[in-house]
């Protein structure tokens, strides 16, 4: 059936492609916390602990968002592990990192979440996608609180 929602099918396209990848990042980001919320150890086990279990449960909420606002421009979501290695800036550790390292890498990851949703936003302003623009300005907010609430552990 053919979508008619005020945005050209090149426009959703591209659009969808964008947040493809933004869903990969977040996805891979989730996985990398959840990993981190297993297996952090050391004098910070418990507040790190805890905290990588409230930033893992919003990330498995957000994927949900971002690939229903896919399905919604009438494009497929990617769901398999292939497809985000493929199209994620976020790369899987090897072995278990040290709690400060940890810490370090989520910065990391939540940082290359906020550069992907930003980067999204061009195309969807061109559009007139106001859901998309709210579903990334959203994005991008909590991304740089988190990352700004890891970095504090940091200093």
């Amino acid at each position: 059936m053919n979508i008619d929602i005020g945005i050209s099918q090149a426009h959703r396209e591209e659009i969808a492609k964008g947040l493809s990848h933004l869903l990969a990042d977040t996805y891979t980001l989730y996985l990398k916390t959840h990993n981190f919320h297993w297996n952090v150890t050391g004098p910070m086990f418990q507040t790190l602990h805890l905290m990588f279990e409230t930033q893992y449960n919003e990330l498995a909420l957000a994927v949900d968002l971002i690939a229903e606002r896919i399905r919604s421009l009438g494009f497929h979501a990617p769901g398999t592990y292939k497809q985000y290695v493929e199209l994620s800036s976020i790369k899987e550790e090897v072995g278990v990192p040290k709690a400060q390292d940890m810490i370090r890498l989520l910065v990391e990851g939540q940082e290359a979440v906020v550069r992907t949703a930003r980067s999204i936003f061009p195309v969807a302003e061109a559009a007139a996608d106001e859901a998309t623009a709210d579903l990334l300005t959203q994005r991008i907010q909590l991304h740089e609180k988190t990352a700004w609430m890891l970095r504090s552990l940091l200093e």
